[in-house]
């Protein structure tokens, strides 16, 4: 199902932008397939039970992936070559996406969801 707000949002990027956004919305459609499509902070987003999963935008120079602390700290190995913050992560332009890897997030998410709301929590550091 499209939704017309993110096929905006992709399309007022220039083409090779857009190819990159494309890629990064199937890879989460196909990992989260009941996740239903939004615009959340003025940028596309999945959702799942009206629990947003993730987000992704891009920038002048890179994709960014939002999925949220939980995530970024369960994935720090894997994501070790590429400019993290607390929740989110910097794929730059000019490297290929690793799709594999954000799937694999995106599933951490769900499972993540799936579990009642008191072993969501993390400790914190």
């Amino acid at each position: 199902m499209s939704t017309p707000d993110i096929d905006a949002y992709i399309s007022s990027f220039p083409e090779e932008v857009q190819t990159l956004l494309r890629k990064m919305r199937r890879t989460i459609g196909k990992a989260a397939p009941n996740a239903e499509e939004t615009i959340s902070y003025n940028v596309p987003a999945f959702a799942l039970r009206g629990k947003k999963l993730v987000w992704f935008a891009a920038f002048k120079s890179h994709i960014g992936f939002y999925p949220g602390a939980a995530a970024i700290a369960a994935f720090k190995k894997e994501l070790s070559r590429y400019k993290t913050a607390k929740g989110s992560v910097q794929f730059p332009l000019s490297e290929p996406l690793p799709l594999d890897l954000v799937s694999r997030i995106v599933k951490f998410r769900l499972n993540a969801l799936s579990q009642p709301p008191a072993a969501r929590r993390f400790p914190t550091k």
